[in-house]
């Protein structure tokens, strides 16, 4: 035991409970104790209390009581053997040590630590010099202000032809070279007579361990031709790249204090990151995610959000982390994904579109369920049985490879529901009805999805975004009223297919290379029309055929269609084409640019959801109002069928500008 009873009592004794609690609460004499807010909680009387005499403090409105070792673990979010050291560096009390060789090592370190401290000083002033004009170019160049590098410690190791810049400077200040190789500031070695600078014409980015000690340097070269881009310190007695964090220290208490957690690829990421202010911000240190470095992040936060690069090597990167975390996921410990525009990293997404574009993004953040069926389903074919019985093996084996029982059992059934949903759009006609490999039932009871598409259990939105309750029915709303029954709603859900639902089958029919990349989204879409569901299951069924991918769009179209009309989709195909009262949505027909079919899609899925979404408020307006007849409760109703008048000029305005590309193409 490091910490014994003797010394804990000591260190209580030479500091007052006061003492350190008024550090970060202002407090007021009170009789014999001190007042003042909760630090844990907001309020606006004072009820936390501290005592010196009986060493310990209460605050009443959280129910929250320790001493002054507790205080600091609760407050800066420490372990309780860095709280101890926190609180002997304020009282002047030397740490002690469990062997004498444990204090020989420990004064080693610290000598090593004193080491890397100069060379950090030395790049910084390097940095600030007549030789450092063109890494402060650099700097400017990636908007990284001159507060920023003093905040980060930012430096620049010398051009060539100097070699021994840092040697000579640090033996001037006494360091041996052999401290000066143990920490990795020297290349060393038999074949080299004489050991020299490892980092030479690179910025230079210090890398501090939960204490603030640099411990390690990344460096950026500045010239294209070097070997390596990026240059990170070795394995050294104070750095162990896989166990460390870039940003810890200051990430984690960001966290502490309710800021997202969110990992980036580069220091780069994360100094552009913090100064948009995503203060908890950190990154892995030349490496892919390591399970040591996933346990610090799930030490500071339950969902640390992933927002790697926009590229195939951001995403290989995002897909690695994912198979990391699965096996050790437990009940509310799991990872998020936060998916950069393509060709962007978050240091571009920071100076092209500020604080906002990563709100946006970090808001759109992605469960890792959602990457994993992702991945699995990426570049797929299953055309045949013996496919999607090998892409169901192959989930269950994923699912099978999480530790925790609970976790694995929620996995099991959610994976299950997503491929009923992809492949028995129906219902429970699937090739992957209950036969006992995901969840339990009753023998021989086929697999129902809850609700169609987005309304299920692990995804869909009830009355105000709320969560669906688990005995909500499938299939469409019904109506609640003479008033909402004869509406045009619920009209169109009953008799054609609407021209919106209409429009996503053309749209998908006439241009399957959507289905690449939205074959997930079209599953799930919420259709009305139960006709509707039967063509979109014979759309993804011809997509999946083999000679579809090879041809060009305008083939694949006509494959497409031959298919279906083969499948027995003849009518269907015709009653599509009826439900089409315009042919100005230009993105929709044949032969529209790819870039007017994406804008064309994406506003047809976005005004699709906001159509169920609004027909599911509505019901819920007319049912409040019935049931409580209030002024409140009728200007819901009034607000919902404003909304929806909102929707229905929406899909005008989207006619409109389809009639005006349509017009355009054919000047061309």
């Amino acid at each position: 035991m490091r910490f014994t009873p003797q010394f804990l009592d000591e260190l209580r004794a030479r500091l007052s409970v006061s003492e350190v609690v008024g550090k970060r609460v202002k407090l007021k004499k009170a009789g014999r104790e001190w007042k003042g807010l909760s630090p844990f909680q907001q309020e606006k009387t004072p009820s936390f209390y501290v005592n010196d005499q009986k060493g310990f403090y209460h605050d009443f409105s959280s129910g929250k009581h320790g001493d002054i070792i507790t205080f600091v673990m609760e407050t800066d979010g420490l372990p309780f053997a860095e709280a101890v050291e926190r609180l002997a560096s304020m009282a002047g009390l030397p740490l002690p040590a469990v062997t004498p060789d444990a204090a020989r090592h420990e004064q080693r370190r610290k000598s090593l630590h004193d080491v890397m401290d100069l060379a950090a000083k030395f790049f910084a002033e390097t940095l600030a010099s007549r030789l450092g004009a063109k890494a402060r170019g650099y700097l400017a160049d990636r908007a990284i202000s001159p507060a920023t590098q003093l905040q980060f410690r930012i430096g620049y190791a010398p051009p060539p032809p100097e070699r021994f810049a840092l040697k000579e400077h640090l033996g001037k200040l006494g360091v041996s070279v052999e401290d000066m190789i143990e920490t990795g500031l020297l290349v060393a070695g038999n074949d080299i007579p004489v050991p020299y600078d490892r980092f030479r014409d690179r910025v230079m980015f210090p890398i501090t361990d939960l204490r603030g000690r640099v411990i390690a340097f990344g460096g950026r070269a500045l010239e294209k031709d070097v070997a390596a881009k990026y240059l990170n310190s070795p394995e050294t007695p104070l750095f162990h790249k896989g166990d460390n964090l870039y940003n810890h220290q200051t990430a984690r208490a960001a966290s502490h204090n309710g800021a997202p957690l969110v990992v980036v690829e580069g220091y780069v990421d994360v100094i552009a990151m913090v100064t948009a202010g995503f203060s908890g911000t950190v990154a892995p240190l030349g490496t892919a995610l390591t399970e040591s470095q996933l346990a610090l992040l799930w030490k500071m936060a339950d969902e640390p959000i992933l927002c790697f690069d926009g590229d195939k090597a951001g995403q290989k990167a995002a897909y690695r982390a994912a198979d990391l975390a699965l096996p050790f996921l437990s009940p509310g410990k799991s990872l998020r994904f936060a998916l950069l525009p393509e060709g962007q990293d978050p240091d571009d997404l920071v100076r092209s579109g500020g604080r906002g574009a990563v709100e946006e993004v970090i808001a759109a953040a992605r469960p890792l369920a959602d990457m994993i069926w992702s991945r699995e389903l990426e570049g797929g074919n299953f055309a045949t049985p013996e496919r999607r019985a090998a892409l169901e093996a192959r989930i269950k084996e994923l699912s099978n490879g999480i530790r925790d029982e609970v976790v694995r059992r929620y996995y099991r059934q959610d994976l299950a529901e997503r491929l009923q949903r992809t492949f028995a759009p129906e219902g429970g006609r699937g090739g992957f009805a209950g036969r006992g490999n995901f969840r339990s039932g009753s023998p021989g009871r086929p697999f129902q999805p809850r609700g169609g598409g987005q309304a299920n259990r692990f995804g869909g939105q009830g009355r105000r975004g709320g969560p669906v309750p688990l005995s909500l029915p499938s299939g469409p709303y019904q109506a609640a009223s003479p008033q909402l029954a004869a509406s045009p709603i619920m009209r169109g859900q009953r008799s054609a297919i609407s021209r919106r639902e209409a429009l996503i089958l053309q749209i998908l029919i006439n241009h399957p290379w959507l289905l690449h990349e939205h074959l997930e989204e079209v599953a799930a879409l919420e259709l009305a029309h139960p006709e509707a569901h039967k063509l979109r299951a014979g759309i993804i069924a011809a997509f999946a055929n083999d000679h579809h991918h090879s041809l060009d769009p305008s083939e694949q179209a006509e494959k497409m269609r031959s298919d279906i009309e083969k499948d027995g989709f003849s009518q269907l195909l015709q009653r599509v084409e009826n439900g089409i009262t315009t042919q100005a949505v230009w993105g929709a027909r044949k032969g529209a640019a790819r870039d007017d079919v994406l804008s064309t899609w994406h506003q047809l899925v976005a005004l699709h959801r906001q159509w169920h979404s609004l027909l599911r408020e509505l019901k819920d307006a007319e049912l409040a109002l019935g049931e409580d007849p209030s002024e409140a409760n009728m200007a819901w109703l009034r607000d919902v069928k404003a909304r929806i008048g909102e929707v229905d000029g929406t899909e005008a305005l989207i006619e409109g500008f389809g009639e005006l590309s349509g017009r355009l193409q054919k000047s061309v």
